[in-house]
């Protein structure tokens, strides 16, 4: 296994994943807070957490290296400065600039162990958690609330995808669409900044979570050592887009950046909700992308400017042509059936984690999609999603992978 940082295709053998058990901050949920938290439905914790540790468990039985947010930003924050930095970060993302709330806040959470304020921090801040201040220091502490907490809970951080992507040697820290999740990728830059694990040179970090435009990391997929594809989605942006794209072409060996134009619509979130790479030659579709799909080129000319043109041709024409192959084949979610193509999507039936060549890991509820990869040689590795899936999320969203084996 290469160290660090190595990612540079979708299916080689994964190596080492980061991921984020489900926590307290799924408790938060409720029907007046799921709108504000990106939430369609509430989880019940308990079985999360079961079926989020069979999902860990499948990584490790196929050779996978597992490690988690709270453990690697805990060990990140080690030094009392950093910590507080971290913080001070925290709550200005957070929008908390009330001096005597960031004070509170400040006593509550300093003197925990770094992992318990990692953990606290995801799981949210409550009102009743802090120490009334005398001094009155902004309207902020006068004008009452019932909404109880003054720092948000991250739900959507099992989803651990979108924060970061790790693409070829460096690193994207991504600057979140929704202020819910604006705050996730913060735990990622203390990581890879003070984690010797994690350590990326300063002109390897493509993206940048201050970063003007929004940019999520389900729309990022590595096709190849020279070719990345990327997602016009909901969610991210073509200025993020050209922003990301600059860096790359720049900085690396990468000669291309595919950019897919998918609707943007909450169904169709991310690029990798629709679409996502199985094997040398396969790849899971939903049927209803196909249609109004364009694809588009990105590359670096010779004065160091981009340079754009839309590729014309079949979606399976174009992507055999970048991964210089004769054919590929799209497996469309749910076969024919656009009943069973929509409803299995809506639960991530094309979200396919690819641990290897040919071997990938589904949620078991999406049987129809799971049976024709079956069909088509694919090994699929299942398992329960009762709950998880009420996040809009598969397999591959619940994890970023840090470490692959070239093909």
């Amino acid at each position: 296994m290469y160290p660090g940082i190595h990612n540079f295709s979708e299916i080689g053998k994964l190596n080492k994943v980061l991921l984020h058990r489900p926590g307290l901050e799924l408790e938060a949920l409720t029907p007046n807070t799921m709108e504000r938290l990106l939430f369609d439905d509430i989880p019940f914790l308990k079985v999360a957490q079961e079926e989020h540790d069979i999902f860990a468990n499948i990584l490790r039985e196929n050779g996978a290296e597992v490690i988690y947010y709270v453990d690697e930003t805990g060990k990140a924050l080690q030094d009392d400065k950093v910590r507080e930095h971290f913080l001070n970060e925290f709550l200005e993302l957070s929008d908390i600039t009330a001096a005597g709330m960031k004070e509170s806040i400040k006593e509550l959470l300093m003197p925990m162990d770094p992992k318990e304020m990692v953990s606290k921090l995801i799981a949210g801040v409550q009102r009743s958690e802090l120490k009334a201040h005398s001094e009155v220091t902004s309207l902020y502490d006068l004008v009452p609330s019932d909404y109880p907490f003054v720092s948000d809970p991250m739900p959507n951080l099992y989803f651990t995808r979108d924060p970061g992507a790790c693409v070829g040697t460096g690193l994207n820290l991504h600057h979140m669409h929704t202020p819910a999740r604006r705050r996730e990728a913060l735990f990622l830059k203390y990581m890879f900044n003070y984690n010797k694990d994690f350590s990326v040179d300063e002109d390897k970090l493509w993206y940048d979570i201050y970063d003007d435009y929004s940019i999520e990391g389900g729309d990022v997929l590595v096709l190849s050592k020279d070719v990345v594809a990327i997602g016009l989605s909901q969610r991210t942006t073509i200025a993020g887009i050209e922003h990301f794209a600059k860096n790359l072409l720049t900085n690396s060996n990468y000669s291309k950046v595919l950019v897919f134009d998918i609707p943007k619509s909450r169904a169709f979130m991310h690029l990798d909700t629709v679409f996502t790479m199985v094997d040398y030659d396969k790849f899971t579709i939903h049927p209803e992308i196909e249609g109004p799909l364009s694809v588009y080129e990105i590359t670096l000319g010779a004065d160091g400017h981009l340079k754009f043109k839309s590729a014309n041709d079949e979606l399976h024409k174009i992507l055999a042509k970048e991964l210089k192959l004769p054919a590929v084949d799209l497996i469309r979610c749910g076969g024919g059936d656009m009943m069973a193509a929509q409803r299995e999507q809506w639960n991530d039936g094309s979200n396919t984690l690819c641990i290897a060549p040919g071997v990938v890991v589904t949620y078991e509820r999406n049987y129809v999609s799971n049976e024709l990869m079956d069909k088509k040689g694919i090994k699929v590795l299942t398992m329960p999603s009762s709950e998880l899936s009420r996040g809009r999320g598969g397999p591959r969203c619940m994890s970023c992978p840090v470490n692959r084996d070239d093909l």
